[in-house]
């Protein structure tokens, strides 16, 4: 079941195009990202969907209906901008937002201090926000906008901000929420995360989308035949001077191309030069393929 469906989708700002016939299907429970340089129209689809900007044609559904505004509270949002309310104190901020979000008093009461204890910034509580390093105001506005355990959360740029050990900690709340059934729309310039966390992407450049799919497919359309061998080398062996050795030692390891080779024939001739010690085959990094695609359609 697809929790977000959008059709032919556009948007323009007087005579440039932000988004252009845009088409995209998302699975209920499952993490999917959404990527391109700046400009590409990522933004602008997210305010589309949270009903901040309109549209100017196409179609958008939610579970199966249009998009509405009593769909609102089925979604969670984390901006790019953060927007947390600098004067006030982090238990009064996250509980104002539950309420906004229709939780009872005694239910945001509750899950403000579940999440603050989650987060480890309960002695953080009676702190005004701008009395907080960036990283800890980036925690409460991450709580802001999944309190009220939204169907489908938005996330422009969550690890924005973070220490590389906070960021882990969000990482692993982005995980536990899909594993709890909640759809994680991600949009992100970090590919490392995209690579840890998606199971599907969508890229886009200069308003259209330029690929989409679940990333271990499109990891596999992009695959360049290159393997990794790592070899105890019998050193009066020659090497062949296409192989490019990348790790040096007793033990040798060397970047391949197959070339018009199977790879039952690049084993063969590996084994004539010594002992196999590991055979792997190497898959483009989605940074590659980001840049890859974005130079392409740029171009074209």
């Amino acid at each position: 079941m697809y929790i977000l469906e959008i059709q032919h989708l556009n948007k323009s700002y007087g005579n440039t195009k932000a988004l252009n016939e845009i088409d995209l299907h998302i699975p209920s429970g499952m993490i999917f990202g959404i990527l391109g340089p700046n400009g590409a129209g990522k933004t602008t689809l997210i305010r589309i969907i949270n009903q901040i900007i309109d549209k100017d044609s196409g179609n958008i559904l939610f579970k199966g209906q249009p998009l509405q505004r009593k769909h609102i509270g089925h979604i969670g949002y984390l901006p790019e901008e953060r927007g947390l309310y600098k004067k006030m104190k982090v238990w009064d901020q996250l509980v104002y937002f539950a309420r906004l979000k229709g939780l009872s008093a005694s239910d945001a009461n509750k899950k403000v201090n579940q999440w603050l204890d989650k987060m480890e910034i309960t002695h953080w509580k009676q702190k005004r926000i701008d009395d907080l390093s960036k990283g800890m105001a980036q925690k409460v506005q991450f709580i802001s906008a999944v309190i009220h355990e939204p169907e489908l959360i938005i996330l422009d740029e969550p690890f924005s901000g973070f220490d590389p050990v906070n960021a882990e900690v969000i990482k692993n709340e982005i995980l536990a929420l899909k594993e709890r059934g909640a759809t994680l729309l991600l949009s992100t310039h970090r590919m490392e995360s995209v690579e840890q966390l998606c199971d599907e992407i969508a890229m886009f450049n200069k308003s259209e989308k330029i690929l989409s799919g679940r990333l271990s497919d499109i990891k596999n359309q992009f695959r360049n035949n290159e393997f990794e061998i790592s070899i105890q080398a019998q050193y009066e062996k020659e090497i062949p001077h296409t192989w490019k050795l990348i790790a040096g030692g007793p033990e040798k390891t060397f970047l391949v191309s197959l070339e018009n080779q199977t790879t039952n024939e690049l084993l063969e001739a590996a084994m004539q030069l010594g002992q196999i010690k590991g055979f792997k085959e190497i898959l483009p990094s989605m940074e590659q393929i980001f840049i890859q695609q974005v130079k392409t359609h740029s171009n074209g």
